[in-house]
């Protein structure tokens, strides 16, 4: 019941945007991330490595601040994404993950 719930609350992120060249409109080119993850990932707050690792931006990990930064971002450092989809064909792809990983540590 609660997976079903937290299902409602994902965003669909694109691994690249649109707007580059290499964003495509495919299942492979997404990440199902909540509003606040999505929003970090946009931003190169967070980055996702191309192992599915997640990854706090360098700068804010060393932030003191409230709740939200602590647990939901910097709590979410060096974790495995929670939810891949099990059909190999709909998993994010490697090649368009090592491309975005690559500008979010460019951005850090």
């Amino acid at each position: 019941m609660a997976h079903a719930a937290h299902q409602r609350r994902a965003d669909a992120a694109h691994i690249v945007p649109d707007r580059d060249e290499a964003g495509i409109a495919a299942v492979r080119n997404g990440l199902a991330l909540c509003k606040i993850h999505h929003a970090a990932y946009d931003s190169l707050v967070l980055g996702i490595r191309p192992d599915l690792v997640v990854e706090i931006r360098a700068d804010l990990l060393e932030e003191i601040d409230g709740p939200m930064l602590e647990h939901r971002l910097k709590g979410r450092h060096g974790q495995r994404l929670m939810a891949v989809p099990k059909v190999r064909a709909e998993r994010p792809d490697v090649e368009l993950l090592e491309q975005r990983y690559a500008t979010f540590r460019a951005a850090g």
